[in-house]
């Protein structure tokens, strides 16, 4: 379901109907202040998260006027082990292009973590609009916006929410296609694919489309799934458990990892285990990264061009703000980057 003026904004009053006491037992267990039963506290408490309500005076008095600033919720960074992941300069590259782009249309911008938390201050949601970078299935961040009224767009559907449209595309089936044209054309028989275990559109939607690519060729899919916390030596647990699987079946000839850090971990395992990159075995990376660009061989990966898409969804929100409705998102388009580690001919 997209924005609509009409919705409304939780208020202290739906708070204490929902929790059964008093406004003024609302206000006191939200504020430290007042005498207040610790049972009672915890559970306006709880009610008041579940709700989304935020006791902000900012969020709560100004949300009828023009703030000036946009929120950034970047979700893999929710869920990664760190905000600052080493190498992975795209959610960086991504955030700074969508301040400049948001500075350029009179806004402000603030990157803020997961909203529905209980660590998150109250004036994250005093804003105009918000931008939310790969949104997980059934994403809570998108129903608490909703719930409270405040237009949004995603980087990335939400693959549990046919109903949400306010989305720009990733180009994912084409940077599938493309990935494994460009393995097959120099000579790949039997290419792997290693996703993440994060909910999201990126996952799933390079799944669906390498599992129907595999289809069209006859090859028997082998599809590898590694929690992008694990980094580079999760990818070097891929590679192992491809090794391990070479008693029964050949070792894929070439694989597609989704994100950088994969890549050039599995890269390495094979090297350590006496496979040539790119003579037995090539690599591609789905997002280009410090690992990739930086390994040896370097690793040919998709540019997913943070500072174009960046914005194009600050530009897209701003529209939504304004009342434009009906406009379409934009299409992102991405770009391959051959390098050395897939610099095979193809033979015969």
């Amino acid at each position: 379901m997209n924005f609509t003026p009409e919705r409304r904004r939780v208020t202290i009053h739906d708070v204490a109907r929902e929790a059964g006491v008093s406004i003024t037992t609302v206000s006191h267990s939200l504020n430290g202040k007042g005498v207040v039963a610790a049972a009672t506290r915890q559970r306006v408490l709880d009610t008041a998260e579940r709700l989304g309500y935020s006791a902000d005076a900012i969020a709560r008095g100004l949300r009828s006027n023009r703030l000036g600033v946009l929120g950034l919720v970047i979700r893999p960074l929710d869920t990664l082990d760190s905000y600052q992941p080493v190498g992975v300069d795209y959610f960086v590259r991504f955030a700074g292009a969508a301040a400049v782009e948001a500075l350029d249309r009179g806004f402000g911008l603030m990157l803020v973590r997961d909203p529905t938390t209980k660590n998150v201050p109250g004036i994250a949601l005093a804003v105009d609009g918000f931008i939310i970078s790969d949104p997980l299935g059934h994403d809570p961040v998108i129903e608490l916006l909703q719930r409270n009224g405040i237009p949004l767009v995603t980087v990335g559907r939400d693959v549990d929410r046919a109903d949400f449209t306010d989305w720009l595309g990733l180009g994912t089936d084409g940077d599938t296609r493309a990935v494994l044209n460009h393995l097959t054309d120099r000579g790949a028989r039997r290419v792997a694919l290693v996703i993440g275990t994060d909910t999201n559109a990126w996952n799933a939607d390079s799944e669906q489309s390498y599992r129907v690519w595999a289809a069209e060729r006859g090859q028997t899919a082998m599809v590898f799934q590694q929690d992008e916390t694990a980094g580079e030596p999760g990818g070097e647990a891929i590679a192992e458990r491809m090794l391990t699987a070479a008693k029964q079946q050949a070792v894929p000839d070439a694989v597609y990892c989704l994100t950088g850090r994969h890549a050039a971990g599995l890269q390495r395992r094979f090297q350590l285990a006496g496979y040539e990159v790119p003579a037995d075995v090539m690599i591609v990376a789905g997002s280009d990264s410090e690992q990739t660009r930086n390994s040896t061989p370097p690793i040919t990966s998709i540019d997913l061009a943070p500072e174009i898409t960046a914005k194009a969804a600050v530009s897209f929100l701003v529209r939504r703000i304004e009342g434009d409705i009906e406009s379409s998102p934009p299409v992102i388009e991405n770009v391959l980057r051959p390098r050395q580690s897939t610099n095979r001919v193809a033979v015969g």
